[in-house]
């Protein structure tokens, strides 16, 4: 459980009342609406009640308080009227301004990069992951006021960003964190040649790849359960899923595959994030095939794609030299005839486009022989000759390629295979290290 502190001493409980403000710039990618209920569900994913939600106009940003003077007015006004603890800015914003923003609204304030920071250190499960998360709140922080950092011997659930100690021990908090993060940066080193040497030996293995992305709440998770039977948390709440996961799956043509289920990204994810979480997302750039599952049934659908494949290209692991993607157009079973219809219509005209019900379990076979097709695109004949007695070898031959002719001769056996670039060299690495 996350701790809230506005002051030393004085602690909030989960289900702490809160406002969530959206300074609002007139952006045409999204309604303010669906920012706003985004923004909330981010507070809700870690149990803060949300009893009131708004948008502020923001003409130009004030150094200050980031919104006018006025609006800061009517704003604490509105915070006292709804006994709320805590005010959520869904935008960034400077430590100086969230000092003048606390004094003037006698509130705790978070901004959104601060809140998914949050999260991640109540959600992050393995060592790796907290290793990941716990730098990134330290970078976030080294720019906060102190008051606002909590020690790091005192933190529990979360990493404490919503509270903090007080100011008392400035230089020593601020050597601390120096030393933690050099640390961690040697720790999480550790961790990425670790993950190398895994991925190097599944390399070496005879599977491919597929890794699942998307944004927060498309319904990865419920997908990567569907189809490997596995019990991954998969719930309707942001940021459900934090640390990746792995489990063999079945495919037509491919005895065995690899599915990874990766965190879910979103719009202005931190920065900080994007580089403590590089060693976790290396899975997806490592990857023989992308699907990215979209939830087709939410208003802001494109402008969530677009967020995905900018933070794809952020690690390079789209455009020219990365692995194929495949859309999965998920959660059909929330439209309405006429908009399933439609969407159906569109899927089905365009390539490597699958409308699914991950749920449901509608459209898994052609998302499952769509993969399949993507994985051999690259599938040309190559011919090999074996011991007859080599029927590990053989067998993979079949299992992982379409074996087009085979020709016994006294002790050997010479087959033609249709197979990809990335299983050949699977099979070359296996029959090197047999």
């Amino acid at each position: 459980m996350t701790g809230f502190a506005r002051e030393e001493g004085e602690s909030f409980a989960r289900g702490a009342r809160a406002i969530v403000v959206l300074p609002d710039r007139g952006s045409a990618e999204r309604s303010v609406e669906a920012r706003l209920d985004e923004a909330a569900g981010l507070a809700e994913a870690i149990g803060i009640d949300v009893v009131e939600k708004l948008a502020v106009r923001l003409r130009e940003p004030r150094a200050a308080t980031l919104i006018g003077a006025g609006q800061v007015e009517s704003l604490a006004a509105t915070a006292r009227m709804a006994e709320a603890e805590l005010v959520v800015f869904d935008a960034t914003i400077t430590p100086i301004q969230q000092r003048n923003l606390e004094k003037a609204l006698d509130a705790k304030v978070i901004d959104r990069t601060g809140l998914i920071l949050e999260i991640f250190g109540e959600r992050a499960a393995t060592a790796e992951g907290r290793l990941q998360v716990e730098l990134a709140h330290l970078d976030y922080q080294s720019g906060r006021l102190v008051r606002s950092w909590t020690h790091l011997e005192r933190q529990r659930g979360g990493f404490g960003f919503l509270g903090g100690p007080g100011e008392t021990q400035i230089e020593a908090d601020r050597r601390m964190i120096r030393d933690r993060m050099a640390r961690l940066r040697r720790d999480l080193e550790q961790v990425s040649r670790t993950r190398g040497l895994h991925r190097a030996r599944r390399h070496r293995a005879p599977w491919p790849v597929v890794a699942l992305v998307g944004y927060t709440n498309a319904g990865k998770s419920t997908l990567f359960n569907t189809l490997t039977g596995a019990r991954v948390m998969a719930q309707d709440l942001l940021f459900a899923t934090l640390d990746p996961t792995m489990r063999q799956v079945s495919l037509p043509g491919i005895d065995k595959a690899i599915l990874s289920d990766t965190v879910g990204f979103v719009s202005d994810l931190p920065t900080q994030l994007v580089a403590a979480f590089r060693a976790t997302l290396e899975e997806v750039t490592a990857a023989d095939l992308i699907v990215h599952v979209r939830d087709i049934s939410h208003p802001d659908t494109e402008a969530q794609a677009a967020d995905v494949l900018a933070v794809l290209a952020e690690i390079g692991a789209a455009g020219e030299g990365g692995a194929p993607i495949i859309e999965a157009w998920n959660k059909i079973d929330l439209l309405g005839p006429e908009e399933r219809n439609a969407v159906l219509a569109e899927a089905a005209r365009k390539e490597n486009v699958v409308a699914i019900s991950a749920v449901a379990g509608e459209g898994l076979d052609t998302l499952r022989t769509a993969m399949t097709r993507s994985l051999a695109a690259d599938a040309h004949p190559r011919t090999v000759t074996l011991d007859v007695r080599n029927g590990s070898a053989i067998a993979w031959l079949h299992a992982h390629g379409e074996v087009v002719e085979s020709v016994s001769e006294g002790e050997t056996v010479t087959m033609t295979v249709r197979i990809t670039d990335t299983e050949w060299a699977r099979f070359n690495a296996m029959e090197a290290s047999a």
